[in-house]
C-alpha cells in the first residue's frame, strides 16, 4: 500500500509540473529587493531567488542571484542545518570563512559547509555580482545564528585557507561529442561529494563552443541546476509521460532538472555558452 502511494505521489507531481519555460528563473536586476544589515552586516544588499525549494525534487532551499555595492556585506554567522555555495561572477570580495578572510576574484566560488560560519564584504570601489545556493540537510528547513561582526577592515590572507574554486575557462578540458552530440565542449568537476555534508553533490563547469551541444542525459540520484554565466541557446527536457520541451535560455538563466529527467543543451548563439551546474543528490 505505501508504495503504491508514494507511486500515486509520483504521478501526480509530474502532471502538476510546470512547463519548462515557465520553471526557469530570470535574472532581472530591475525585480531585484533591496535588504538592509544581512546577518548584521554593513550597509545592504540587493538580490532575487531565481529558483526556491519548489524548484527540485531533492533539498534544494534556493538559488538567490544578487549585487553587492562597495562598502556593502553580508555579517559573520553560521548555518548549523544547511550548507551554501558562494559564486563571485564579476568583480572581487573579502570572503570570510570560520573567521579567516582572503579577497576573491571572480569567476569564482567558496563552500561553506554546514556548521561553519562565513561572511562577505565588498571593500572595491565597483559592484560585486554573486550568486548563492542553499541546500538544507532536512527539505524545508533553514537557520542562521549571527555572530555581530560586519567583518570589516579586518586582516586578509594572502592565500585563502578554506576551499574555494576558480571557474576559469583556461582549466576545462576537452570533450568530443558528449553524450553523443556534435562538436567538442569543455568541461572540469569544480567541486565533488567530498567537500559536501548535505545533499549538494557537486559544482561542474561547463563551455559549449558555438555550434556545439550536450547530448541527453538523465540521473536518477541527483537533480540539477544550470546557471547560464555568459552566452545564449536552448534547453531540452523530457520525463515519462510528456513530451519534449525546449526553452530558450540566456545570460542569468537558472535552470532546474529534475531526478531522472533526459536533459541536453545547445548553443544557438555566436558567443560560447558558459555555464555552471549544481548537483543535489536525494
Amino acid at each position: 500500500m505505501r508504495a503504491f502511494w508514494l507511486a500515486f505521489v509520483a504521478v501526480v507531481c509530474l502532471g502538476a509540473r510546470e512547463p519548462l519555460a515557465q520553471r526557469i528563473g530570470h535574472t532581472d536586476p530591475a525585480k531585484f529587493e533591496i535588504v538592509k544589515a544581512v546577518h548584521e552586516g554593513p550597509g545592504q544588499m540587493s538580490y532575487a531567488v531565481l529558483l526556491d525549494s519548489h524548484s527540485l525534487e531533492t533539498n534544494l532551499s534556493f538559488v538567490s542571484r544578487g549585487v553587492l555595492d562597495p562598502k556593502n556585506g553580508i555579517g559573520h554567522h553560521f548555518h548549523n542545518g544547511c550548507e551554501e555555495m558562494l559564486i563571485i561572477l564579476d568583480g572581487e570580495a573579502q570572503v570570510t570563512v570560520d573567521g579567516r578572510t582572503s579577497v576573491l576574484k571572480g569567476p569564482a566560488g567558496a563552500p561553506c559547509r554546514m556548521g561553519h560560519s562565513h561572511a562577505v564584504y565588498n571593500a572595491s570601489d565597483r559592484p560585486v555580482q554573486w550568486l548563492m545556493i542553499n541546500v538544507p540537510a532536512i527539505k524545508g528547513q533553514n537557520d542562521s545564528f549571527n555572530l555581530g561582526d560586519p567583518r570589516v577592515g579586518v586582516p586578509l590572507d594572502p592565500i585563502p585557507v578554506f576551499m574555494n574554486v576558480r571557474f576559469d575557462p583556461a582549466l576545462l578540458r576537452p570533450i568530443k561529442a558528449m553524450n553523443g552530440r556534435a562538436g567538442t565542449v569543455q568541461y572540469r568537476r569544480t567541486l565533488g561529494p567530498a567537500v559536501f555534508q548535505t545533499p549538494l553533490a557537486y559544482v561542474d563547469h561547463l563551455l559549449l563552443p558555438p555550434g556545439s551541444s550536450v547530448g541527453q542525459e538523465a540521473h536518477g540520484g541527483a537533480a540539477e541546476v544550470y546557471y547560464v554565466m555568459s552566452g545564449s541557446g536552448t534547453a531540452t527536457v523530457s520525463s515519462t509521460g510528456r513530451a519534449a520541451e525546449t526553452a530558450p535560455i540566456r545570460e542569468g538563466d537558472a535552470i532546474p532538472i529534475q531526478i531522472n529527467e533526459v536533459h541536453a543543451f545547445q548553443n544557438t548563439g555566436s558567443r560560447p555558452l558558459e555555464m555552471l551546474i549544481v548537483g543535489v543528490a536525494k
